[in-house]
């Protein structure tokens, strides 16, 4: 029988010690994601990845705000975040920054999630720095922001759904992409 391990035995960081260790160069834009709960569940995924950080755009809520904080838990105060009001403007900054941008959208010529993983892998000792933006609950990543992107990231699904939740879905590409992040860099603690 397996028991559980307790806070202390888990050894976390502390939020200083957060905000000073080196970060997976990853960053998460969301695109007019209007579920606070969306928002803060984000936030608690990318501190679990050790994400660089995520950008807020459009009608996306911001920390300090008790609705993403019910769900984040603090990880709004251990992760970096910033607000950029139009996507298009945070999409084109981080291009100018060196990343490789990534729309997490049902397309046309779409790769999936494994394909970009495994492309980001081989992109070894190269500066990998990627960005991935993700939608509406409803409507998904603007047709203008898909535009300006490297590609398109599809999860392959196998239900009758042709969706799912925004912050199910970035919690699988965080992992996704974090994994083969860290195979190209190892972090120290």
């Amino acid at each position: 029988m397996s028991k559980k391990l307790t806070v202390e035995e888990m050894g976390r960081m502390s939020v200083n010690q957060y905000r000073m260790a080196d970060k997976l160069p990853l960053v998460v834009v969301l695109d007019n994601v209007r579920s606070q709960h969306n928002v803060g569940a984000v936030f608690r995924t990318a501190d679990a990845m050790r994400i660089e950080r995520v950008v807020l755009c459009g009608i996306c809520c911001c920390p300090p705000n008790q609705e993403i904080h019910k769900t984040a838990l603090g990880a709004e105060e251990s992760v970096e975040w910033q607000y950029i009001k139009d996507t298009e403007d945070a999409v084109r900054a981080l291009r100018e920054e060196g990343y490789t941008v990534y729309s997490i959208e049902q397309a046309h010529n779409s790769v999936t999630l494994e394909e970009a993983a495994v492309k980001i892998q081989r992109g070894k000792g190269q500066g990998t720095k990627v960005a991935v933006v993700l939608g509406h609950e409803v409507f998904g990543v603007q047709q203008e922001v898909v535009d300006m992107c490297d590609a398109c990231i599809e999860i392959p699904q196998y239900g009758t759904k042709h969706s799912m939740n925004v912050s199910v879905t970035a919690g699988i590409v965080m992992y996704r992409i974090s994994e083969a992040l860290r195979a190209v860099k190892e972090l120290k603690s």
